[in-house]
């Protein structure tokens, strides 16, 4: 692992398989971290011949962090929303964005296929629609794109993701369980949850870094970067769109609604698949992955 200063920020990351292949650079979700991005999966892809990049976001992991701005008012944020007026966040999506390339800029790689999950499924769009000389290929998965018409995600999926957690300093045990039971509601019903696997994956993420207070921060990026339609119409990057077909976090629609933004976009919908990436499935998603990338504009 590695730490960069990128657009004057530090941005934590590591790679995987040959560095003279051609790069792909992994984006993680909301309030994750690059360890998300597992390394199996990661050995699984340099193995077909690239260079896999996985980073911490800003605000996530070992990179920077933005503790020093106020912890999130959600009620006051759709207030303002509502109003119509634009709220003072401390970073947007399109920062965030610009933290992709400037890390591809401090790593020295003119192109890279990006990849995004969730959030970073945004990121990624975002990417591909300003900097379209650097990317050679894009997935998007389990994404977005930002259209006020579609299905919003459940109230109450909403209520376990940004409810308050017990502090794992003090209750490891509670954290955990409110952790989990999170990660179980989102999770599709086609493959087993592994519970010890998970356990140890939040605990490696707790060790790296906490902050309670990224995830609302990252919200609101989210909240503030309005529809990308009429941009992702401009995409000219060979692209796949990856969405489970029991997403509760983001329903099967949105994942349909970005295809359909991007001319000549697949969609791949995968049966049994929730708001994760279950290991059952590392092949068929690598497998659209490096189909995509080895596809010409």
């Amino acid at each position: 692992m590695t730490i960069l200063n990128v657009n004057g920020i530090d941005l934590a990351y590591d790679s995987y398989g040959d560095e003279k292949n051609e790069a792909i650079l992994l984006i993680a979700g909301l309030g994750t971290q690059m360890i998300r991005w597992t390394v199996p999966f990661c050995e699984l892809l340099a193995v077909k011949g690239y260079r896999v990049i996985r980073f911490d976001n800003r605000d996530t992991g070992l990179s920077t962090h933005f503790s020093d701005h106020d912890t999130l008012d959600f009620e006051a944020l759709a207030r303002t929303l509502m109003s119509g007026q634009r709220p003072n966040i401390p970073y947007t999506l399109e920062d965030m964005s610009n933290d992709t390339i400037g890390l591809l800029d401090a790593l020295g790689i003119a192109k890279a296929h990006i990849v995004g999950r969730s959030m970073g499924g945004m990121i990624a769009q975002l990417t591909a629609i300003r900097y379209p000389e650097r990317v050679l290929s894009l997935t998007s998965i389990m994404s977005t794109t930002g259209n006020p018409e579609l299905p919003p995600t459940s109230p109450e999926v909403m209520a376990l993701m940004t409810r308050p957690a017990p502090n794992p300093r003090e209750d490891e045990a509670g954290y955990l369980a409110q952790s989990t039971a999170f990660a179980r509601r989102i999770a599709g019903t086609g493959y087993p949850f592994n519970e010890n696997e998970y356990h140890s994956m939040i605990r490696e993420e707790l060790q790296r870094a906490y902050d309670p207070g990224s995830i609302g921060r990252q919200i609101a990026a989210i909240a503030v970067s309005g529809d990308r339609r009429p941009q992702l119409a401009k995409v000219v990057a060979p692209t796949l769109v990856i969405h489970g077909a029991e997403d509760p976090m983001f329903v099967p629609a949105c994942g349909e609604d970005t295809a359909k933004a991007i001319s000549g976009a697949e969609f791949m919908l995968l049966e049994g698949m929730g708001h994760d990436l279950p290991e059952q499935l590392f092949e068929k998603v690598i497998d659209g992955i490096v189909r995509t990338a080895r596809s010409k504009i």
